[in-house]
């Protein structure tokens, strides 16, 4: 190949092997060389293949992990993918061959969740907002300004709080968390059109802010001034573009994966709720396990927790850097004009009560929690 020869025709070179790789060395083999750089390399294509092949004949157990993102996504948001399956395998000393099923191959959203309810595969990754179905208790911290930086996310669900009060619901469903993924806090992203950006709850008076069909994001919505408007996920961009809606709201990590950057304008990191992922488990395969390799997969969610945090900002300055190419700015409030935010919609707020103890049970089991994210712990995470 020439080295003028245009990217398309790289890409396009890139996929042929892919497909061909598919086709000789299997569909794991080839996603593992696909994120390695080793598609167009004979000999390590055929020693991975023979590596796997070997740990998965050597292997007790099989173990799917489910997730809706490629294997390079990891670049964006730090999923880990390829880090959790080698520590998983090599943390149970090759009892448990790991199965990847990347970019949606076995579902995205709920539909994951539900599959590891009714162990159809084993564990899978998908957001809070497609948990709280399953197991509505999480559906708290979308309750905004209590937890929506990333140190406060990551003290929460790592807290003895959390353990006491949230696993337990989890567990009743069927479900295990295995470990949290931290990417940034929500964000308000406007499309073109805004030469401005949202600094204040009072520049959204009017904005149509794009929800997903959520009762609490509606209502904080509601108190910031935005009138919100519900919209699938999958309709998003379309009706970002033909101004349906005005705003959206994913981290900034989300807005650069899902290919938002030619329709915005500016991204305000407003930080009213974490946009938190969770690897989830159904909990009878776990609990069939030895406890040696219980032990395992243990230790090696938390290794890959810790390998995620340290990703976070590096994550974030490859998504700003990649939207800014295609103009979008960004806006980060000072701490008088954060106050605003606080006080219009915060959790302080009387309107929040209900969901608090819907979900809670009661104020003081939130008040637990509330404390416990503003507890550091053991892990730290790099904020906005």
């Amino acid at each position: 190949m020439k080295i003028d020869e245009p990217l398309d025709a790289v890409a396009s070179m890139e996929r042929r092997a892919f497909f061909g790789a598919v086709g000789k060395y299997g569909f794991t083999t080839a996603l593992i060389a696909a994120s390695s750089g080793a598609l167009l390399s004979g000999p390590a294509m055929a020693q991975t293949r023979s590596e796997e092949k070997e740990r998965k004949k050597a292997a007790d157990h099989t173990m799917i992990i489910a997730t809706p993102y490629v294997l390079g996504a990891s670049r964006s948001v730090p999923l880990m993918q390829l880090d959790f399956k080698e520590n998983i395998q090599n943390m149970t000393n090759g009892k448990v061959y790991v199965q990847l099923a990347p970019g949606g191959e076995l579902g995205v959203g709920s539909a994951l969740a539900q599959s590891v309810q009714s162990n159809t595969i084993q564990c899978a990754q998908h957001s809070l907002a497609n948990f709280a179905p399953f197991a509505p208790i999480v559906d708290l911290m979308n309750i905004p300004y209590w937890c929506g930086k990333n140190q406060q996310s990551v003290n929460l669900v790592n807290s003895p709080q959390w353990a006491d009060l949230v696993n337990p619901s989890i567990e009743a469903r069927g479900f295990k968390a295995l470990w949290y993924v931290t990417t940034d806090p929500r964000t308000i992203a406007l499309r073109r059109g805004f030469d401005k950006p949202i600094r204040t709850p009072d520049d959204l008076k009017g904005i149509k802010m794009r929800i997903p069909g959520s009762e609490i994001l509606s209502q904080l919505y509601r108190l910031l001034g935005a009138n919100p408007t519900p919209v699938a996920w999958g309709e998003t961009p379309s009706a970002i573009k033909q101004g349906v809606a005005d705003a959206l709201d994913p981290s900034v990590q989300g807005l650069q994966i899902f290919g938002f950057d030619t329709i915005l304008s500016w991204v305000t990191f407003a930080q009213t709720v974490p946009n938190t992922q969770v690897y989830s488990c159904n909990l009878k395969w776990f609990n069939s396990l030895p406890g040696d390799v219980q032990e395992g997969i243990t230790f090696a969610s938390e290794v890959t927790a810790h390998q995620n945090l340290a990703k976070v900002p590096a994550s974030r300055a490859f998504c700003r850097y990649d939207l800014g190419r295609s103009g979008v700015q960004f806006y980060i409030p000072n701490d008088d004009e954060m106050a605003q935010w606080v006080a219009r919609a915060g959790h302080q707020l009387p309107d929040w009560n209900p969901f608090k103890v819907k979900l809670a049970g009661s104020i003081a089991n939130f008040d637990l929690l509330n404390e416990a994210a503003n507890t550091r712990g053991k892990y730290y995470v790099h904020d906005v």
